[in-house]
């Protein structure tokens, strides 16, 4: 509801600079000027406090903005990114974990890696050290399947949560809805609004490591119409990791428009800069089958070159969302997004295991230029007819992504370092030779349409009957054009495929808190890969890569604040794309042979008035069904980076509205890091970790809050992008924020 005493004549002005330092500056200054704005305005209020106005009491009918949020505390009831419509969690036949604003700020979570920590079914991986990277249920690690507000977003970088007002973590494929990729789900990030209730936040954290972050929030009506929200962060850290280090800095303004209560318009923009050292962790060691990561515990030495490993992301992107509710009961909304990326990363790292006590390095600098511009348009009716209510959705997806890709490595063939200065001692590997990336190894533009088509139906047979059924079709195009090809057929590749994707979910809801639900759903991976740039020669002519996602599950409203969950599922991969094991023969075929069959049990929300808990526990039965004797993987052996089990739960209890403190546990077992082969694989030991929070509530504006990490110093390893390269887990650390309401 907007206020009517909504401020008529604010203003509200945004200029981007051309220059990053001088932005960057900017932003600094900003978040310094609005926190010493906001201290004098305090100290200004106090000495009016003395003046008492006395007002006429008004009554007001209806329900604050606050009160028809999805989100309350730690757990959600509702989302529209599974099904495009506002439906209930408990109405929704497909596992979803929403990581909320307050497990964010409790957990002090500040990257998709640890936003997902607490989530079931799901693990971060180390993405060269470079990008956000996750497996779901064994599908593989992606770099393609992240999404904000139900867009793609889908380049290989890092991504802050500072313009995030929760996380949603949604499991097992669903092309029907979000088209390629999502073959064992996808993860949206829902941005901060602008809306009518006031926004005044800043906080400042200072953490071990020599960590120090800022963050903005402030929103406001303009008027009765239009309101604005703006959003900035600036972050300057080091790591408990030799030479790494990371600066960023981002901001996003948010303007919302309703000039009816019929229409609603929301405008968006951000330019987010991201600077860091890419960290590719240590190698492994040992002879034979089972290889150990080398020395766990020592978790500071950097293997290569921190100085020759920079890593820098730069996005600008501009979003539009427009929505319009008809008399007769249709509503139409569009949304559209642009977005510009530019990233490199260059990388000194350890190639291979240590043997004999020395390791072999690598190098390679690669450069991405992306623009994504992507239109969505979904129209909504419900209808009632025959005894039955329908929610009848009907859309269409536009896209084109361009992409230019470069690789410079040391040689034509490969990322070896030659000479003396290429091997390193293990105990000290540290790369002091010259390097030469003059080697252009990889040269390629792609260019990709998708036209996709999809309509959707939420039947309510009865009141504890439902159903969802969905098809969609894909029309995806890829020209990608090879410089360094040999020959014209190998320099001009594409491609089309036409895909249906389809989607069956029915529920049964024998308590008005408690609904059981069994859905079927496929996704596709097309031969391009997650990044739009893997096309060869021999793939070009394959048929795309096919998830098929089987699931039966309960979801549960233990009270009116507190969710329970469970899922049991099988994930079949098919289509892969092998080299052909025939004596002679050099082309890919295509075979079917992986699975995960699992089970996920999830909880979020408050089992007291003072206790809120967020976590789950999963398993994972993940393995190559057929033998893929050219790669020498033989059927029953693991997934990569798959853990049999995992356990996590995140505990805040308040003793009074002064002091909360919190507990979190976060265990897995052994997993792979790399599918093992018959000749060599790493396993990542399993571990127990144990984190803790203290909260205290200063005065009405005023909390602080210190995060402790890994209480026990446990020694262990955290991720892995292969069998080589490793990311030891923080030594206990402590990070410190304080947050003021102004």
């Amino acid at each position: 509801m907007k206020p009517s005493s909504a401020l008529a004549n604010a203003k509200s002005s945004m200029q981007f600079s051309d220059q990053p330092s001088k932005l960057k500056s900017a932003i600094q200054l900003a978040i310094v000027s609005l926190s010493l704005s906001a201290i004098s305005n305090a100290a200004i209020a106090e000495e009016q406090t003395s003046e008492v106005i006395s007002l006429k009491e008004i009554s007001v009918v209806g329900k604050a903005e606050s009160d028809t949020k999805p989100v309350k505390g730690y757990n959600a009831k509702k989302s529209r990114t599974a099904t495009k419509t506002e439906t209930d969690l408990k109405d929704t036949p497909q596992s979803i974990s929403v990581v909320t604003q307050d497990v964010i700020k409790d957990q002090s979570i500040q990257s998709i890696s640890e936003a997902v920590r607490y989530v079931p079914g799901v693990t971060a991986s180390q993405g060269e050290g470079n990008r956000d990277a996750i497996n779901f249920r064994g599908a593989g690690v992606t770099t393609g399947d992240f999404y904000q507000d139900g867009v793609r977003d889908d380049i290989q970088t890092y991504r802050d949560l500072y313009n995030t007002d929760r996380i949603e973590v949604l499991r097992g494929s669903n092309a029907m809805i979000f088209g390629r990729g999502g073959s064992g789900g996808v993860i949206n990030r829902v941005s901060k609004e602008a809306g009518w209730d006031p926004v005044r936040e800043l906080s400042m954290s200072y953490g071990a490591y020599n960590q120090k972050r800022a963050t903005i929030d402030i929103g406001n009506a303009i008027n009765e119409v239009a309101a604005f929200r703006l959003n900035a962060v600036y972050e300057d850290s080091d790591s408990y990791r030799d030479g790494v280090n990371l600066e960023r800095y981002g901001l996003t303004p948010t303007i919302t428009i309703k000039p009816s209560d019929a229409t609603k318009i929301v405008l968006s923009a951000e330019y987010f800069k991201d600077d860091r050292i890419g960290d590719r962790g240590m190698p492994s060691t040992g002879t034979g089958f089972k290889n150990r990561p080398y020395n766990i515990g020592d978790h500071s030495t950097f293997f290569g070159s921190a100085r020759l490993s920079p890593n820098e992301t730069e996005t600008t992107a501009f979003n539009a969302m427009i929505e319009h509710a008809f008399d007769n009961g249709v509503t139409v909304r569009n949304r559209t997004r642009y977005a510009d990326y530019d990233k490199y990363y260059q990388n000194v790292y350890a190639r291979d295991r240590v043997k004999n006590g020395t390791v072999e390095l690598g190098a390679y600098r690669d450069d991405t230029q992306r623009q994504n511009l992507i239109n969505q348009t979904d129209v909504t009716y419900n209808l009632k007819t025959g005894g039955l209510e329908h929610r009848l959705l009907a859309g269409m997806e536009l896209g084109r992504q361009d992409t230019d890709n470069t690789r410079r490595s040391p040689s034509m063939a490969n990322d070896n370092i030659v000479g003396p200065s290429g091997t390193v001692s293990a105990e000290n590997p540290v790369f002091t030779g010259t390097l030469n990336l003059n080697n252009l190894r990889t040269n390629l533009r792609s260019a990709t349409t998708n036209t996709a088509f999809y309509v959707q139906d939420q039947i309510i047979l009865s009141p504890k009957w439902e159903m969802v059924l969905g098809l969609r079709h894909d029309r995806f195009d890829v020209d990608l054009t090879n410089f360094n090809g040999a020959t014209p057929a190998a320099r001009n590749l594409s491609a089309t495929d036409n895909k249906l994707s389809p989607r069956a979910g029915l529920i049964f809801k024998p308590l008005e808190n408690l609904s059981l639900y069994a859905s079927y759903s496929q996704s596709f991976v097309p031969r391009a890969g997650d990044q739009l740039t893997s096309l060869t020669t021999s793939t070009a002519s394959l048929t795309p890569e096919k998830f098929i996602n089987h699931e039966v599950g309960a979801k549960f409203d233990l009270n009116p604040d507190l969710s329970l969950t469970a899922a049991v599922y099988k994930l079949e991969r098919e289509n892969i794309a092998i080299t052909d094991p025939t004596p002679g023969v050099n082309n890919q075929i295509l075979v079917d042979g992986q699975e995960t069959k699992g089970i996920e049990l999830g909880v979020s929300g408050k089992v007291t008035d003072n206790w809120s808990i967020f976590g789950g526990y999963a398993f994972q039965d993940a393995e190559i069904t057929k033998d893929q004797a050219k790669a020498f993987i033989s059927s029953g052996a693991a997934l990569a980076q798959t853990p049999r089990n995992t356990f996590s739960l995140w505990n805040r209890y308040d003793f009074n509205d002064t002091w909360g403190a919190a507990i979190g546990v976060i265990s897995r077992s052994d997993m792979y890091a790399a599918v093992p082969t018959s000749t060599t694989s790493t396993i990542l030991p399993g571990y127990t970790r144990v984190d803790a929070a203290v909260y205290g509530k200063l005065d009405k504006n005023l909390r602080l809050q210190l995060n402790l990490e890994n209480l026990t110093n446990k020694e262990y390893a955290l991720s892995a992008h292969n069998n080589n390269n490793i990311v030891p887990g923080s030594p206990l650390t402590a990070r410190a924020t304080l947050i003021y309401n102004f």
